[in-house]
């Protein structure tokens, strides 16, 4: 599960990364009001690192860039690829129209993944915003099978409402076993709700991990990962443990297009997971 820098392009069929190959949609779930996960099968077998991503284009719509949030093998041995989206513009609102035996095309997987096997025995802590839960869910299921490798395990989730928890049935059966720590947070509580309140840097502040040896995976919007990192530096967190996923005005996956570009980096073929210290000055600036 090393970082994968550059596209495998296991899904383009060939040597062209821009060759889409056809996806047939086997399953859909609600999350929220606007997010839905889409299981999409896929012929053969499937490989990626979870943090890479997938592009996911609807014939006469267009194309966008989805993070991979799972996967499982069908009884036919072909491969299951899960995307999690939230629909806000016309490429989504497609996606999401989309119903179970109908075809979109798919390529990919794309860029840096989650860093994980050489901090075996650290303490690790995933830290997620909203639909952020999404590209951690694959590295939190990967530390879940080999869970004796790492100290103690944390996941800090905080969403805006209740209602807009992702991945609740996850949760609720993550949430069963003695040898991890999950908490989850909302901004704005209602009637009903027993849980947090409050921003995920609250969470962060007081979670019982040791911030020498810890290792910290963030997800979420950028106002909320510049508030988590400000959060985990007064812990003591070494900036080098610290891991970020920067997804933005990604459009061709492979460095192309220039749409990502982020300071030097393109976030599509440099990310869009990247060490805290090689992009911490440009997430400080506005508007970049």
């Amino acid at each position: 599960m090393a970082p994968a820098q550059r596209p495998d392009n296991t899904l383009s069929g060939g040597p062209s990364p821009w060759l889409p190959q056809k996806g047939t949609v086997v399953s859909r779930q609600r999350q929220t009001h606007d997010v839905i996960t889409l299981g999409l099968e896929v012929p053969g077998t499937f490989s990626y690192h979870p943090g890479q991503f997938n592009m996911l284009y609807v014939h006469g719509v267009g194309e966008v860039p989805i993070s991979i949030s799972g996967h499982r093998t069908a009884e036919n041995g072909h491969t299951v690829v899960f995307h999690t989206i939230k629909v806000v513009g016309n490429v989504t609102q497609a996606l999401a129209r989309l119903k179970k035996g109908e075809s979109l095309g798919i390529r990919g997987p794309y860029g840096s993944a989650w860093p994980i096997e050489t901090f075996a025995g650290n303490d690790l802590v995933l830290i997620a915003g909203g639909i952020g839960l999404a590209p951690l869910r694959p590295l939190f299921l990967h530390v879940l099978e080999h869970r004796e490798a790492f100290g103690n395990v944390f996941l800090l989730y905080g969403a805006r409402t209740p209602a807009d928890i992702v991945f609740r049935r996850d949760l609720e059966q993550w949430r069963k076993r003695f040898d991890i720590n999950i908490e989850v947070t909302v901004d704005h509580a209602w009637a009903g709700w027993y849980g947090n309140v409050g921003v995920v840097t609250k969470l962060v502040a007081r979670a019982p991990f040791d911030p020498v040896h810890a290792v910290c995976y963030i997800c979420g919007p950028e106002i909320m990962m510049w508030f988590t990192v400000q959060t985990l530096r007064e812990r003591g967190v070494p900036d080098t443990n610290v891991f970020l996923s920067m997804e933005r005005n990604m459009k061709c996956a492979i460095g192309f297009c220039g749409h990502c570009q982020y300071g030097p980096e393109f976030i599509c073929k440099d990310g869009p997971v990247f060490p805290l210290p090689k992009i911490w000055k440009y997430l400080r600036i506005r508007e970049l």
